[in-house]
């Protein structure tokens, strides 16, 4: 009897005939052999292109050791990996052997081209005598294919201490083609320093922070989660880190607080993260400098700009708040700086797709907080930066991008706003649409909320939606038209959360804008279990220790 895909998937079962996989030439042992599973970490994929895609590993029989290494013996683990058409992989496509070496926190990243487009595969790998989950990865569309729908998901703030990641489980389950993930993937924060109404439902192993260990074991504590580790292996993700993969709030070499070691800390935490993602070898990081925006091709049904809104910018002007700042709208300032600003804007004249989608991490659209003359915007996001977002907006228009769509999180709500040339004048052209997921747990349980009560909805009339509870986006994108599903959980504070559609947005191609399809009645008593709402606040990203 055929095992499901969900077993093989969600499950995480390592799959039949593993004495096929590879295992390479011995290497020589100062320890012995591996005795206990050192695929606690799970396994995922990830940048696919039409001919390939990366896959990764890393082995840490003890996940949560206190230096980082995650158990393992201080030498190099030949692992063997193979990539299959079918989940029982008897049809084995490509198969061969890297070597997991300490210097690397024994991760493994296979960059692998040469595959057919447009097609579903399956991968796992083996050390010694231990074989990993099966994960499920896809190639994109061949360069000039523009049928078909992709099946498209979003995240972002999956801070471990705030929740339960189930609705990192909710979103394996439907089987996306596609996740990006748009920052905020592990937090810094010791153990009980940003706390939630009514408590942390579970802690952060280790201090703050701050050296190669602390990044190394905070992103293993992460990745030990059965749910994150179901979500990385149904489908290849798109990753992007924001300000929590290294400090809150940092600002290229600007730290939040004056810190003489804070170059030292961005090195150590750019490291990690390029250890346990599944990134290319363009993105092996230099020292202080990492190479993480990128662009990926679906086809010419859509292509993904996937920017890095933290390592270029120039310093928050005003402090990271709400401020009525001048410095806002000063044309020299960037969050993007001008290299990667001459690049997407050389994108977008260059583009063919129908949809052009720029994965980014902090509120692009406007979000004015005083009703009164003075706009009071969040100095981290780009309304402190208003000259950098005109000319990306205008850059698109100018190019005349067919669809231009802009993906957000780090807010810890769901939102949706059109786009505009003029935010302060109502009636101006709308020339794009913004969709920004929710948090994965960070900011705790929230609670169901009516947006037409929201204040930014009533003084900010191009903002469209606004939920205050934990969740993903999930979205259809097809020739004719996006759709948005802005999936939620009830409560993150106890494990097994069912997730539902609150709401539901539609852009047509060609026709710049949002349009609501559907909307759940609000829910007047949510079930909390036990843990107070945090406050419906749009600030609550700013609410740290």
């Amino acid at each position: 009897m055929p095992v499901s895909r969900r077993t093989l998937i969600v499950g995480g079962a390592a799959g039949a005939a593993v004495a096929a996989l590879p295992t390479g030439a011995a290497i020589a042992s100062n320890s012995g052999p591996l005795r206990t599973d050192p695929f606690t970490l799970g396994v995922a994929s990830g940048d696919p292109d039409h001919d390939g895609f990366v896959l990764w590993t890393r082995l840490a029989p003890e996940p949560l050791a206190d230096d980082g290494l995650g158990g393992m013996p201080s030498r190099p683990v030949n692992v063997g990996w193979e990539v299959a058409q079918d989940e029982r992989f008897r049809h084995v496509v490509r198969r061969g052997t890297a070597v997991a070496r300490p210097e690397s926190a024994h991760s493994v990243h296979i960059e692998l081209n040469g595959l057919l487009a447009g097609r579903e595969y399956f991968y796992r790998f083996r050390a010694e005598k231990h074989v990993s989950p099966v994960g499920r990865t896809r190639t994109a569309p061949a360069p000039r294919a523009s049928g078909g729908a992709l099946a498209m998901a979003f995240v972002s703030c999956s801070q471990f201490e705030h929740g339960y990641f189930t609705a990192y489980r909710r979103l394996a389950e439907d089987e996306p083609e596609l996740i990006l993930h748009l920052g905020d993937y592990q937090y810094e924060y010791a153990k009980g320093t940003y706390t939630i109404p009514g408590g942390n439902p579970r802690d952060h192993e280790g201090p703050e922070t701050r050296t190669l260990a602390n990044y190394r074991q905070r992103h293993a504590q992460y990745k030990a989660d059965a749910d994150l580790q179901a979500a990385h292996a149904v489908a290849p993700w798109l990753v992007v880190w924001d300000d929590h993969e290294i400090e809150n709030n940092w600002a290229d070499e600007v730290p939040e607080q004056p810190d003489p070691d804070f170059l030292a800390r961005r090195a150590a935490a750019f490291q990690a993260y390029y250890e346990n993602m599944p990134l290319r070898r363009s993105s092996v990081p230099h020292g202080i400098d990492m190479q993480l925006y990128r662009r990926l091709h679906w086809g010419r049904l859509a292509t993904f700009h996937m920017l890095d809104t933290r390592q270029y910018r120039d310093d928050q002007g005003c402090g990271d708040g709400y401020k009525d700042c001048p410095a806002a709208v000063d044309p020299a300032r960037s969050i993007t700086g001008a290299e990667q600003e001459k690049w997407l804007l050389d994108g977008f004249r260059r583009s063919t797709a129908q949809w052009d989608i720029l994965g980014q991490q902090v509120f692009f659209a406007q979000r004015d907080n005083n009703a009164g003359p003075a706009k009071v915007t969040s100095q981290d996001s780009w309304d402190g930066y208003v000259a950098s977002r005109d000319r990306i907006t205008r850059g698109w228009v100018a190019a005349g991008v067919r669809n231009p769509i802009v993906l957000t999180g780090d807010v810890h709500a769901h939102w949706a706003s059109d786009l505009k040339l003029d935010y302060d004048d109502p009636t101006s052209r709308t020339v794009g649409a913004e969709l920004v997921c929710s948090s994965i747990t960070s900011g705790g349980n929230g609670a169901d909320s009516d947006p037409a009560t929201h204040p930014f909805l009533k003084i900010n009339p191009h903002l469209r939606f606004y939920n205050n509870q934990r969740g993903y986006v999930l979205t259809k994108v097809t020739r004719e038209r996006l759709d948005a599903d802005f999936k939620v959980l009830p409560y993150v504070n106890t494990p097994d959360a069912p997730a539902y559609t609150r709401a539901s947005y539609t852009v047509e191609d060609r026709v710049p804008g949002l349009h609501q399809t559907y909307s759940r009645p609000l829910d007047p008593a949510p079930t909390l279990r036990s843990a107070p709402a945090i406050p419906d606040t749009a600030e609550w990203e700013t609410a740290r220790p």
